[in-house]
């Protein structure tokens, strides 16, 4: 399995993933397939500043860690929402692990102090991953989502990047950081 940044010609192979996961499980809150336009547009506007990666197996995208904003107020900027979807057929193999341990090297690099994932109610998997890279339980919203003819509560799980009370240095470009080495 290779670990890269995820590139314009991935995004038809990480949007079959994500809509799988949108039409199958209450973890993406997508009730209908979305577009490869969106998402391109997405992309375009995001992947400078918050890196998106993939995982692949003989060229073959078998999943994908993402990064995006976490709100739009200027005071947020050193916070990012991070997600991470695995092909069905590679589900258990420590994928996400992977993925996430890369995505997370490059947004600390980048200067980011806060992340933040959103995990759908129950899905103990994702809990295990986000605590095993050491993230922690910060909110739990209740019947939040309607899919799947059921409501559905949203958790939310922190990892802090950084402990400084000193002021926050500008958010480097993916691309500035994205060789550091990978601890794996």
């Amino acid at each position: 399995m290779k670990i890269r940044l995820a590139q314009e010609q991935d995004l038809e192979a990480i949007l079959e993933i994500s809509n799988w996961a949108a039409m199958n499980t209450p973890a993406n809150f997508a009730i209908e397939p979305e577009s490869i336009e969106s998402w391109r547009q997405n992309f375009e506007e995001t992947s400078r500043m918050f890196p998106w990666m993939v995982a692949t197996e003989e060229e073959v995208v078998i999943g994908f860690a993402k990064s995006s904003p976490w709100k739009g107020r200027c005071a947020y900027t050193w916070a990012a929402e991070v997600t991470v979807y695995i092909h069905p057929d590679h589900h258990g193999q420590r994928h996400g692990t992977t993925l996430y341990t890369r995505l997370i090297e490059i947004l600390k690099a980048q200067g980011y102090r806060t992340l933040l994932g959103g995990i759908t109610q129950p899905n103990e998997a994702s809990v295990r991953l986000h605590e095993s890279m050491g993230f922690q339980k910060v909110s739990h919203f209740e019947r939040i989502g309607w899919k799947f003819d059921q409501w559905h509560d949203v958790g939310y799980w922190q990892l802090m990047l950084g402990e400084s009370e000193k002021p926050p240095e500008p958010i480097k470009p993916v691309a500035q950081v994205s060789d550091i080495e990978c601890r794996l």
